[in-house]
């Protein structure tokens, strides 16, 4: 079978709008700092109404990721939906102007692109409001089995949990990824995805997952612990577990094994927006590559750190360059 596909990531195809912020502000639209929380059109509107002037890029956990493989020279493919708008448009066009493909579907009707906006504090963390819009219509229909059948590594982006059709085309992929003998990544993507599909998701980590990302207060939410006891717990659970955790670095839990990475250092953090997602990515690209662990973890621990050190959720300069200035 013909392998033309690093990652392939199916995800939500969202366009982020990134403004800076205030605690105050955050206060006074009534946001959670530091969280991710699922809004309808008319309060999307509202909000956006009154951010600070902002930066408009194509996002998306999924679609950060693939940035991020094709930025170290990989090869990325993105299955999401758009709509038929302008920017639907963008997202695609986006994807092809960093050497990554977008496979995904589109809108039959004017539902919109889904856009995610997120409001930045001092201290780097960002507070995030999605209008999935045509994001969360993504059906089976949606996803090819050719693209699933030709990649070395299918990615999930945990919140397609929680739409009912995206969780149909998410059962798919992972089942034309398992007939094909592909890997199947997972990423838990946020603690309000846990809390909502808890059960679920203990079943497919425990008999679909290959690979599964995590940070600290996702993987204690998942097994409802303190983090030593969630390290034991995940240990068998999946063949891999990459524990993130900011500035402590992160931990690859295999078998008996636990790797300790450290946090690649960064002369200051500017925007966490999208550190899991490039962890994730020189993770997956070093593990399409067949290196081994503690080298994945130290790319990922490399393209988050240059995320973190700029406004954006992509990559900024070339992480290939990055990786073999360090010596990866």
């Amino acid at each position: 079978m013909t392998t033309l596909y690093d990652v392939a990531a199916i995800g939500n195809a969202i366009v982020d709008v990134i403004a800076p912020a205030s605690d105050d502000f955050l206060a006074e639209e009534d946001l959670a700092k530091g969280g991710m929380m699922l809004i309808d059109a008319e309060r999307a509107a509202s909000l956006y109404s009154r951010m600070a002037a902002a930066i408009e890029a194509s996002g998306g956990s999924a679609g950060n990721t693939v940035a991020g493989v094709a930025s170290l020279g990989g090869r990325g493919v993105h299955i999401g939906k758009v709509g038929r708008d302008q920017l639907g448009d963008v997202f695609a066009h986006d994807m092809d102007a960093i050497g990554a493909r977008f496979a995904g579907g589109r809108m039959a009707d004017a539902t919109p692109t889904g856009h995610c906006l997120i409001n930045v504090t001092p201290d780097g963390q960002r507070t995030m409001s999605t209008f999935l819009g045509a994001a969360a219509l993504l059906s089976p229909e949606d996803v090819d089995p050719a693209v699933i059948e030709a990649a070395k590594i299918v990615y999930l982006e945990g919140y397609l949990f929680d739409p009912e059709a995206a969780r149909r085309a998410f059962a798919k992929a992972a089942g034309l990824a398992r007939a094909a003998g592909r890997l199947i990544a997972l990423t838990l993507s946020d603690a309000f995805v846990i809390d909502r599909h808890r059960g679920a998701l203990h079943g497919f980590i425990a008999t679909e997952v290959d690979v599964l990302f995590a940070n600290e207060a996702e993987i204690t939410s998942l097994y409802e612990c303190d983090f030593d006891a969630a390290v034991e717990a995940v240990r068998g659970k999946a063949k891999i577990a990459a524990i993130t955790r900011s500035e402590k670095g992160s931990l690859i839990v295999s078998g008996d094994a636990v790797h300790e990475i450290e946090a690649a250092p960064v002369e200051k953090v500017v925007d966490t927006t999208g550190a899991g997602d490039q962890y994730a990515a020189g993770f997956l690209f070093g593990l399409a590559q067949g290196r081994s662990l503690d080298y994945c973890g130290r790319l990922g621990s490399l393209a988050a750190a240059e995320v973190i050190s700029h406004y954006g959720p992509r990559p900024q300069v070339s992480l290939k360059d990055l990786a073999i200035a360090a010596g990866l």
